[in-house]
């Protein structure tokens, strides 16, 4: 029965829609950065230098934040929530913190990060993967590397897919302090987005709408691959190895 099943799996085409996912997920953000008239490395550079300085710590704490949360939202609400659930609350937040400018977006960050988190994980059990598990909560911690729904990302970081790191001797607290660094770069072009004068409650719904998407997209990828390992017997490390081979641009020509 089993080989009956493995037959039955299409790696190649499998690959081809979980790169789709990839490609696509970034759209909803870059027309957010046209709606603003600005590129997102600009937009970081416009927040307070007391904010950009206290950006990667309060993103280290507000992931720590978010693992909690999400985890005991499990045990509050049950699992396996919509995801335009998740999306429509994140949109009411980031409009609730784009209206008060820099000082509410920065107090919304950890709220935003905790239901970004739990869209993960949701994501995770999708794929029959239990969020409890101290491997796939790495997981779900690990797909807040990817590149950011404000980069222009050609495929170039997919760093997201393979790194692993020892869960012995702390390693989530590790993954967590790496991640950090990264993901405060990308929330910081959410922050900076949220704070423009007039447009901030719109921008902020908009840009939280588009990280909810795009985060929830990432998940697919990087669950979608564990998945397929399994269930077409595959080793894992191939399987990200030839879905780099699609993403590199002479064989992956952009999606219409």
């Amino acid at each position: 029965m089993r080989d009956t099943e493995l037959l039955a799996i299409d790696v190649d085409a499998e690959l081809d829609t979980l790169v789709a996912r990839y490609r696509g997920a970034s759209g909803l953000a870059i027309e957010v950065l046209n709606l603003l008239g600005k590129q997102a490395d600009g937009l970081v550079d416009s927040l307070p230098r007391p904010v950009r300085d206290r950006l990667e710590g309060a993103t280290e704490v507000a992931l720590k934040q978010a693992m909690k949360a999400a985890n005991g939202s499990r045990r509050l609400v049950g699992s396996g929530q919509k995801g335009w659930l998740h999306t429509a609350i994140a949109t009411t937040m980031g409009a609730a913190g784009g209206a008060g400018g820099v000082p509410t977006a920065l107090a919304e960050l950890p709220v935003t990060t905790a239901l970004l988190l739990r869209g993960i994980q949701d994501v995770a059990e999708e794929y029959e993967f239990d969020p409890a598990s101290e491997n796939v909560q790495f997981d779900c911690i690990q797909v807040f590397a990817a590149a950011g729904p404000m980069a222009h990302d050609d495929g170039a970081d997919l760093g997201f897919l393979g790194a692993r790191m020892a869960l012995s001797s702390g390693g989530l607290q590790k993954l967590t302090a790496w991640v950090a660094p990264r993901l405060a770069a990308v929330l910081g072009q959410k922050l900076a987005a949220q704070a423009v004068p007039v447009l901030g409650a719109a921008t902020g719904a908009a840009t939280n709408y588009a990280f909810v998407k795009y985060y929830r997209e990432i998940a697919h990828v990087h669950f979608g691959l564990r998945k397929l390992a399994i269930d077409a017997d595959v080793a894992h490390n191939e399987l990200v190895a030839l879905f780099l081979d699609k993403m590199t641009p002479e064989i992956a020509a952009p999606l219409d």
